[in-house]
């Protein structure tokens, strides 16, 4: 298989041609994959370039918990489907267990204070008549919390109460509820929750396993590995309830199910423009950006940056992917009200038409487009003067 014929599959898998449009939010997260939330754009930008999905649509899914942002996969936060919400929180509760496992080897604290202080947490959310945020609930919990002093601010753990809340959030006894509704603004309160979380260990692995090759295929073993954070020893057995086949001589592999359609698929001759977050499926899944750029674009430089594109595990700003090439990048600037962007392979009318749309989407709907929570109009000058230099 060719290498552009395989991106076009990841593409195609990932819902990048336009087989998606009209699927609700939970639909598109169950069929591609979950989106990496950093309290950035990726996930609003994933749903509108998939779904045509616009910020009240996917709101409204947050609303009525169809989709959720949820500690899961290497502990790391994502927007999961209704569906996954049992297997996601099962996934991630290995990180709350070592952040607890750190505190008591480091920091003198007890696995018993803080289930206490678990206790206190969950009377004061069952009394509110709102969602309470870190502040209001230290307040509730009273002595409770214990402050870690100068040995927890170096380990960037200050007092009790993150302790707490990663174990409940992972036990589904609370959640984070976000202050106005919006997945890229981190300001939460927590809620009572009653979810309950998979709790055989060797099915949560096989669906988690299940469910990557499904969205990722034809991945490696080692990029499964890195999606998930497990051992070579526990990957390894994670899949073995599955076919998976071998793509030629490559060490990439699928679910036979999918070996037919694999097979006859067919390369789209026209263009498809997608505008995406760089933390978007059709990278983090596999997390092997070699792999969507040509040769030539890969000595390309960063904008603003030294190094190039080759050298980077991620991408530097966001992309431009057409058949699931990074066909170029790009940042919106929000004071001019526009993207600025790069294309690696000249401009044509659906390029144009495409960052119109997505253009015209962030303007009225999201307002800027940040990367991530800490990304500023400031931090991204010396990208958006590269990308309008280049």
């Amino acid at each position: 298989m060719s290498t552009s014929r395989l991106r076009a599959w990841w593409a195609h898998r990932q819902g990048l041609d336009g087989r998606l449009r009209g699927a609700s939010a939970a639909d598109v997260l169950e069929q591609t994959g979950w989106a990496r939330s950093v309290g950035g754009s990726g996930p609003y930008l994933g749903l509108f370039a998939r779904a045509r999905l616009h910020r009240e649509a996917v709101d409204a899914e947050v609303a009525r918990l169809a989709i959720h942002e949820l500690p899961s996969a290497r502990g790391c936060t994502y927007v999961l489907p209704a569906a996954d919400f049992a297997l996601g929180l099962a996934v991630g509760a290995g990180a709350p267990e070592g952040e607890l496992a750190s505190a008591e080897r480091h920091l003198g604290v007890t696995r018993a204070e803080v289930e206490q202080l678990c206790a206190a947490v969950i009377d004061a959310l069952e009394t509110a008549d709102a969602p309470l945020d870190p502040a209001a609930l230290k307040t509730a919990a009273g002595p409770a919390v214990r402050n870690l002093g100068d040995a927890g601010r170096k380990r960037g753990v200050t007092t009790t109460l993150p302790l707490a809340l990663g174990l409940l959030q992972a036990r589904g006894d609370i959640r984070r509820a976000p202050v106005n509704g919006r997945l890229d603004q981190q300001r939460y309160g927590y809620v009572r929750w009653n979810a309950e979380p998979v709790s055989d260990v060797d099915t949560v692995r096989a669906e988690l396993a299940r469910r990557y090759f499904g969205w990722a295929a034809p991945a490696s073993l080692k990029q499964f590995r890195w999606f998930s954070g497990f051992t070579a020893s526990v990957a390894k057995k994670a899949v073995e309830a599955l076919e998976l086949v071998s793509v030629g001589d490559s060490d990439l592999v699928l679910p036979k199910e999918l070996s037919d359609e694999f097979a006859e698929f067919t390369e789209p001759d026209e263009p498809r423009y997608a505008l995406l977050a760089g933390v978007d499926g059709i990278h983090l899944l596999h997390r092997d950006m070699g792999r969507l750029l040509d040769p030539a674009d890969a000595v390309r430089s960063v904008p603003g940056g030294k190094r190039t594109l080759g050298a980077e595990a991620d991408p530097p700003c966001h992309v431009i992917v057409d058949r699931g090439r990074i066909a170029g990048l790009w940042e919106f600037d929000p004071e001019a009200g526009e993207i600025v962007y790069q294309s690696f392979a000249g401009d044509d009318d659906a390029l144009r038409e495409a960052v119109a749309e997505t253009e015209n989407f962030i303007r009225d709907e999201l307002g800027d487009a940040r990367s991530f929570s800490l990304d500023s109009v400031k931090s991204r000058a010396p990208r958006l003067a590269a990308l309008r230099a280049g």
